[in-house]
């Protein structure tokens, strides 16, 4: 059997952790060599032991290392890699990044430097997908520029009210305002934290929904203005606005409602040829869809969408960025049963302050329909300069009643010693009705931890 060539020979992965192995992975199967870039405290690392090469490029802060553009670039020049996978965070929706790679002739593997600037910033994001067609939460026509401006938007909207930090992410720079008395507080404090966030204190405000589902579709494009969606995602259970949860598909999006917004989104990325894998986030309340914003990269959920589909997104994401087609259309894919993932980390609960440390023992669990990507391994030590997320359990069922039941028996058979995780909550959720119901909304996980753990 004659197999095609490789689209790149070699290919730099700028990231660490799982998402490296799960970069290295794809790229051994497209017959692709693969560089790993690691700091001093990842040297014993399991992404550096996998790949075929590894180069050091700094010390344990991210800022001197896996953030450090101009050490990846070296790296990439001293090894010959034609292209780098950013996986996520890191730089991976990092524009400058981008150009900084097109400059030097290496491929991004990912969107145009011009996509991931767009809508890196949630304004300019919100006004481009009103203009493509997308739903979007009512809010203030852009940011506000002082309070008198941020109390005649709020009064326009409607109370209650959220006021956002135009740069922000992870929960940080958002604040509530349920009536016209909160509002000069929430606005002052979300323009405080988000110039110590991202040294940018422009904030914008939105509608604050009460109840909402959060959402959100998987698109591809090919940057030649085709693109599909792989359907639906349901992050819904967050702390701190950080995602614990996620299964596909939602378990309240009927058919008809997935192939409608999925046809917006995907209509909406191919307008502007975007290129590669993409998020289109919503929240979703009483029937109808509200844009909150895109992310342009692969998602730490991106499995749950594999399972169901049968597809492998890293995998399209380098065949993409070396110029070849999708490798399927929308006619193609059909979503088979449920998945869910839950997300592990090295944190001790009910505070959930980090807790990194030596690994003494690691057993994952297998059987049908069961994966787990993590770089843990025996004997390893889960460094404390970085996320905290030590691995993703992933199943597969055929409908959401078995993929609950599957997960439950799959977290009995989970073992990590040595440093205390996140497993207790995840055993514990998996015996609450509502979980097993799918009965719950955003913010349905902070009620249940104020209640200590139900």
């Amino acid at each position: 059997m004659r197999h095609a060539p490789p689209v790149f020979e070699k290919i730099l992965i700028a990231n660490r952790g799982e998402i490296a192995l799960r970069v290295i992975r794809a790229a051994r199967e497209m017959g692709i060599r693969t560089v790993a870039v690691h700091s001093t405290a990842d040297s014993d690392a399991m992404h550096v032991r996998m790949a075929d090469e590894a180069i050091c490029i700094g010390p344990p802060p991210g800022s001197e290392s896996y953030l450090n553009i101009a050490a990846i670039i070296a790296a990439c020049e001293i090894s010959g890699a034609q292209a780098i996978h950013p996986g996520y965070g890191f730089l991976s929706e990092n524009a400058g990044f981008a150009r900084a790679l097109q400059d030097h002739g290496i491929t991004f593997i990912g969107p145009t430097a011009e996509h991931i600037r767009v809508m890196g910033d949630k304004i300019t994001a919100k006004e481009t997908m009103k203009q493509l067609g997308v739903p979007c939460v009512p809010g203030s026509d852009g940011g506000v520029a002082d309070y008198p401006a941020a109390e005649q938007a709020a009064e326009a909207i409607g109370y209650p009210v959220i006021v956002k930090a135009t740069a922000g992410g992870g929960g940080r720079g958002m604040k509530l305002a349920a009536t016209a008395a909160e509002l000069e507080t929430a606005f002052r404090t979300a323009r405080t934290e988000a110039k110590a966030a991202f040294g940018n204190d422009e904030v914008y405000i939105e509608k604050y929904l009460g109840k909402p589902r959060h959402i959100e579709v998987q698109v591809f494009g090919d940057g030649k203005g085709h693109a599909v969606h792989l359907g639906e995602r349901d992050c819904s259970l967050q702390r701190r606005h950080q995602k614990v949860l996620e299964e596909a598909p939602g378990p309240v999006i009927t058919p008809e409602m997935r192939a409608e917004i999925g046809k917006t989104c995907a209509e909406a990325v191919a307008s502007i040829n975007y290129a590669g894998a993409g998020t289109i986030e919503f929240l979703y309340e009483d029937g109808a869809f509200y844009f909150i914003e895109m992310n342009t990269r692969l998602q730490v959920e991106h499995p749950v969408t594999e399972a169901v589909f049968g597809v492998d997104l890293v995998r399209e994401q380098i065949r993409v960025a070396a110029g070849l087609p999708l490798s399927f259309a929308q006619d193609d894919l059909r979503m088979n049963g449920h998945a869910i993932e839950v997300r592990i980390n090295a944190e001790r609960l009910p505070d959930f302050a980090p807790c990194p440390g030596r690994i003494t023992q690691y057993h994952v669990p297998g059987g049908l329909g069961v994966r787990m990507d993590s770089a843990l391994y025996d004997g390893y030590s889960v460094p404390p300069h970085y996320d905290s997320l030590i691995g993703k359990l992933i199943v597969h069922g055929r409908d959401r009643e078995e993929a609950v039941a599957r997960l439950n028996r799959a977290m009995g058979e989970l073992i990590i010693d040595g440093i205390e995780t996140t497993t207790p909550l995840f055993r514990a959720l998996l015996q609450e009705p509502d979980i097993r119901n799918g009965a719950y909304d955003i913010h349905w996980l902070e009620h249940w931890l104020e209640t200590g753990m139900g």
